[in-house]
């Protein structure tokens, strides 16, 4: 009869405990990934002239009616944001990534410009040749001119061209007039960062 009795309570106290660990884990708040393990926000390159990967537009191109006499068009306004931190300023390169410039490894440079101040966060549209009173300075693109060049890729297959923005840690003590690879050396171990924007165009 003892026996009994104690193997009941045995099993009545089992049942409890089972009881309270289930009430414990269902009550408990569910836990959120670390603050550490979420994504960081992109470093992105935008524009209100038209969409990432889509048709860039008459006026940017060399079809438009010429408005500088160094350039057969304007360049397109610019948006960016999310630089990475400590970002000291900006550099711009647009180029043809199927245009082949004299049989060599570098492909065709529509424009180059650095010095863009670290608190920028946009370019407007139409940026004259030359340097500005920002301390922004451009360089030598295909026809060997200060400034912005338009697309102007053959008919029948469109060209994709290629807006690269540089966070950079630093401004860079280089010339205006430079050329794209004088940029890329100046640029070398100070990237902290890059966004690109490409549209596509080709001649009728």
């Amino acid at each position: 009869m003892q026996t009994n009795r104690m193997l009941a309570f045995a099993i009545v106290m089992s049942l409890f405990s089972a009881t309270l660990l289930i009430a414990t884990v269902g009550s408990a708040a569910p836990q959120q990934a670390p603050t550490a393990n979420r994504p960081p926000t992109l470093f992105r390159l935008t524009s209100t002239a038209y969409t990432d990967g889509g048709t860039i537009p008459k006026p940017y191109t060399c079809l438009a009616t010429p408005t500088y006499p160094d350039s057969n068009s304007v360049s397109p306004p610019l948006q960016w944001s999310n630089p990475p931190k400590d970002t000291a300023s900006f550099a711009l390169i647009l180029h043809d990534a199927e245009g082949a410039s004299a049989k060599g490894t570098m492909d065709t440079t529509h424009w180059i410009l650095w010095n863009i101040p670290g608190t920028t966060t946009q370019l407007p549209e139409s940026i004259p040749p030359g340097s500005s009173p920002d301390g922004i300075q451009q360089g030598i693109n295909v026809r060997k001119a200060n400034g912005y060049e338009g697309p102007c890729a053959p008919p029948v297959v469109p060209h994709h061209y290629i807006f690269e923005l540089y966070a950079l840690d630093q401004k860079l003590d280089l010339m205006a007039g430079s050329t794209r690879a004088d940029l890329l050396k100046a640029m070398e171990g100070h990237i902290l960062g890059k966004a690109i924007y490409v549209g596509t165009f080709s001649r009728p």
